[in-house]
């Protein structure tokens, strides 16, 4: 028999390999056998008979064998609380595909829960430092010149379970959990920037949210926050849901979640940071010689294997990895994955294309043979961008800090096929 497992496994051949006559010929070989044997139907009447359909409804629902939805948690190691007493709901990565998040599956994050906003009467004031104050209301907004961008949104606190310990029992939704990525429509800032006439003094701006908590923010109007930011009341395809800003948003591509303000009701401009609680009490991080870094804004290059990851069970024999990869840098262009426990890599296959700021999904192939090891994966940005190994990250880091975890994520595997977090 020929022997095509190498066609598998090497992960250099670049579109050749994903070819229907390479698919073909791999039948005889690892991943192809094992598709070949699960697929041989004894008859015909092992194939199920047509059913009669559901009357057409107002929207899809999910099947009602799909059981899918977030982990709201409380903190670091509070996991599977009360709705009430949640301050985040974790996105279940590891019952995904692709690399778009479901809007009703996008991880949440609020300080006061979730405002019922009436479009009709919400509007948004820009003032401040510039030549003519305006104020703007959702249909205004609809008028405006669009932009429409798929990026990621990760809160800071994404990792936050590692940075001192591993729970073994935690999944991929525990570990990575806040970071999401969805297609978002708006207005780009630039466009809004200039019709208020902003002063030449003015580098910051102000947003501010209309929840409860009054969430507010200093950014910095850099040339790139300038030409990338937008102000979106589209989220894949649809308004905003209340949970991620009905009915506008300020969208940071690639800067920490807190900055991309939900319920916009007000963008100021000034010459300098307002230092509000948001940027001295709570999104600062502690450094390992007890000092504290503000404005650490963007989110570093990160990635996670999605597939086989914590709490699953797998069989020896043929697997296939899988995971996502994202870099507030710009683009991914590679994605390593040991299955060695970090001593040797090989090159994962990138779904194409992968877009700046968003989240690309990686896959390669792997023939377990059962021995006990370690899986990690480590990626790569269009700016050099290496994701750390832990030692590396604790070591520059510390281990006070709360936020902007972003090591790799080692998962180990025992002789039962049993996956789990482990440190490294």
């Amino acid at each position: 028999m020929t022997d095509h497992s190498n066609l598998l496994l090497e992960p250099d051949r670049g579109p050749e390999k994903l070819s229907r006559r390479n698919f073909i010929a791999a039948s005889t070989g690892l991943a192809g056998s094992l598709v070949a044997g699960q697929a041989v139907a004894g008859s015909l009447a092992d194939v199920p008979p047509r059913e009669p359909g559901a009357d057409l409804g107002g929207h899809s629902e999910r099947s009602q064998y799909v059981k899918i939805s977030r982990i709201p948690e409380a903190g670091p190691g509070k996991r599977n609380v009360d709705p009430s007493d949640a301050i985040n709901s974790k996105t279940p990565l590891d019952k995904l595909f692709g690399n778009i998040t479901p809007s009703d599956l996008h991880y949440e994050r609020s300080h006061s829960g979730v405002p019922d906003l009436d479009p009709a009467k919400h509007r948004l004031l820009m003032h401040g430092m510039v030549g003519k104050p305006l104020v703007f209301s959702v249909d205004d907004l609809k008028t405006m010149p669009s932009v429409t961008r798929v990026v990621f949104i990760e809160c800071t606190g994404n990792g936050w379970e590692n940075w001192k310990k591993a729970d073994e029992n935690l999944t991929v939704q525990n570990t990575h959990g806040l970071v999401s990525t969805n297609e978002w429509t708006g207005v780009p800032l630039k466009f809004l920037v200039d019709l208020v006439g902003k002063d030449r003094g003015s580098n910051w701006m102000l947003a501010e949210g209309g929840d409860a908590a009054g969430v507010a923010r200093s950014i910095p109007l850099t040339d790139e926050i300038l030409n990338e930011a937008f102000v979106a009341y589209g989220q894949n395809g649809e308004p905003l849901r209340p949970a991620h800003g009905f009915p506008m948003r300020l969208v940071m591509p690639g800067f920490e979640g807190n900055l991309n303000i939900k319920w916009l009701r007000r963008l100021k401009f000034g010459d300098q940071p307002w230092m509000t609680r948001w940027e001295t009490a709570r999104y600062t991080q502690l450094q390992a010689n007890g000092k504290a870094t503000q404005f650490q804004l963007r989110m570093d290059t990160n990635s996670v294997i999605t597939a086989p990851s914590g709490t699953m069970v797998i069989k020896p024999g043929y697997q296939r990895i899988t995971g996502l990869a994202w870099s507030g840098h710009g683009k991914i262009i590679r994605v390593e994955v040991s299955t060695d426990g970090a001593k040797t890599w090989q090159d994962a296959q990138l779904s194409l294309p992968a877009l700046p700021k968003a989240q690309s999904r990686f896959e390669t192939d792997w023939n377990w043979d059962g021995t006990p090891t370690k899986i990690v994966s480590r990626s790569t940005d269009d700016k050099g961008n290496v994701q750390p190994d832990r030692k590396s990250f604790i070591d520059a880091q510390g281990s006070n800090a709360l936020f902007h975890y972003h090591a790799q994520q080692t998962w180990s595997i025992d002789g039962t096929g049993r996956v789990r977090n482990v440190l490294d």
